[in-house]
């Protein structure tokens, strides 16, 4: 793992290793450009590949979602099982074990409060001679959450996404889930089964999003589409905006922590190990000025990695895309930060809650040495789909608005318009609008 000094390489190198690829320049595998060469008979590129299974399914429904669930999950389906009974969602949460069924009840319950009070109000205020203006905020009707189970599954995921669309007052909720080798994760459909998510659909992958995004015979059109997936799952969602919405673009899980010397090696490996973890392509970052800080936590890493189920993939995202960066001064660290944008930051600094409003650049910021990052990703209440590859600069963690839009209302008397018309006749004139002037006019001049 690296160790970088910004006292020898310059600001501009750092911010040159905390530069992310975009998804579109992220090159495929041997093994996946040659299953494309043998399912669509050319050498695609993610985003062509991505492009082909969209448009199908768009044009061919379920014969289309169905067809490449088979060539590319391995899951032979039809129209009738492609959705899960409310036999399995039952069987799902009798089977669990019941301390960790607690566990998500627990975890949805602070999740719950958590969202409630970031529900908006609809508004109206009154203006001159009796008009009336006003803002309805309204839940979306439809949603499509998607819940990763490709590496791994999530049913944490299945709380973080649903429940502030139920605290928004969405009226359909559905699920779509990745079911490699025929078999659902019973805590998945667990979670989903104690918030009363009924639709849950067995598919994954850009087919599962443009199923979602488009309708087909099976699975409802949504409004909008939520939730992390793999690269292919993110470059379907950038292919169908705009013929739905999406709640962002998101990548491979992120953690940036800025510490001092005072920080604990130990807690900040175990916190870069969380992330490493989680996928060969995972980022695990550590900024500080203390140059024994970054020597003791390489060392430390090493040591907790042997014991570490998941060591391969950790080790390989460590190797890829970890770095250990050592700064001038506290202040360099937070530049730095701010340019990386990461998913996660945690501060292990003196008086962290002072260098808070510093940070403008961030999906979830963790304060102090016990407020980990696998704390929200699970229990604490704020949500974990979180923006990443440095979107942190213009993107939202996942909130309730998420799940609603706002309506503009505005009601004049008629001396209110009176009393402005010539102002909105003169700037309709400019800009050549004489229908929109006409509008004004034959209301102001009584013309029946």
């Amino acid at each position: 793992m690296k160790i970088i000094s910004v006292a020898d390489v310059g600001i501009k190198e750092a911010e040159l290793q905390l530069t992310k690829k975009a998804f579109d320049e992220i090159e495929l595998g041997a093994s996946m450009r040659a299953k494309n060469q043998e399912i669509f008979g050319e050498d695609l590129t993610a985003s062509e590949l991505v492009h082909h299974i969209v448009r199908d399914v768009r044009s061919g429904g379920d014969q289309a979602l169905l067809r490449y669930t088979k060539l590319l999950d391995g899951l032979d389906l039809n129209s009738k099982d492609i959705m899960v009974s409310e036999s399995e969602l039952q069987a799902a949460a009798d089977q669990v074990d019941a301390a960790v069924l607690a566990a998500l009840k627990r975890a949805a319950k602070n999740i719950f409060a958590f969202h409630e009070e970031q529900k908006p109000k609809s508004w109206m205020t009154y203006r001159a001679h009796g008009s009336i203006m006003g803002q309805e905020v309204i839940p979306l009707s439809r949603v499509g959450i998607y819940v990763p189970g490709g590496t791994a599954a999530y049913p944490s995921s299945v709380l973080m996404n649903a429940i502030p669309a139920i605290v928004a007052g969405v009226d359909d909720i559905i699920m779509s889930v990745p079911t490699k080798g025929g078999v659902l994760n019973p805590y998945v459909l667990a979670a989903a089964h104690m918030l009363g998510i009924k639709k849950i659909f067995r598919v994954g992958g850009a087919q599962a999003i443009a199923a979602m995004a488009y309708g087909t015979e099976s699975i409802p059109r949504v409004d909008k589409i939520t939730g992390p997936g793999n690269l292919f799952v993110t470059l379907a969602k950038k292919e169908v905006y705009g013929h739905v919405d999406i709640d962002m673009l998101a990548g491979p899980s992120e953690i940036l922590i800025l510490a001092d010397a005072e920080a604990s090696p130990k807690y900040i490996a175990a916190d870069m190990l969380s992330q490493a973890e989680h996928d060969p392509l995972a980022s695990s970052i550590l900024i500080t000025d203390s140059v024994d800080l970054a020597s003791n936590v390489r060392c430390e890493i090493q040591d907790q990695l042997q014991s570490l189920p998941r060591r391969e993939t950790a080790s390989a995202s460590l190797e890829r895309n970890g770095r250990i960066i050592v700064t001038e001064n506290i202040q360099q660290s937070v530049h730095l930060a701010n340019y990386s944008g990461p998913e996660h930051i945690e501060l292990l600094v003196k008086d962290a809650f002072h260098l808070l409003p510093e940070i403008r650049c961030a999906g979830a910021v963790f304060v102090g040495s016990y407020s980990p990052e696998p704390l929200g990703d699970y229990f604490a209440g704020p949500n974990h789909v979180l923006p990443t590859g440095g979107t942190a600069r213009f993107y939202s963690v996942l909130n309730v608005e998420t799940f609603m839009k706002r309506t503009s209302i505005i009601s004049y008397t008629r001396k209110a318009l009176d009393e402005v018309s010539d102002d909105i006749i003169r700037l309709a004139e400019t800009e050549g609008l004489e229908a929109h002037a006409r509008a004004i006019r034959t209301r102001r001049d009584n013309i029946c």
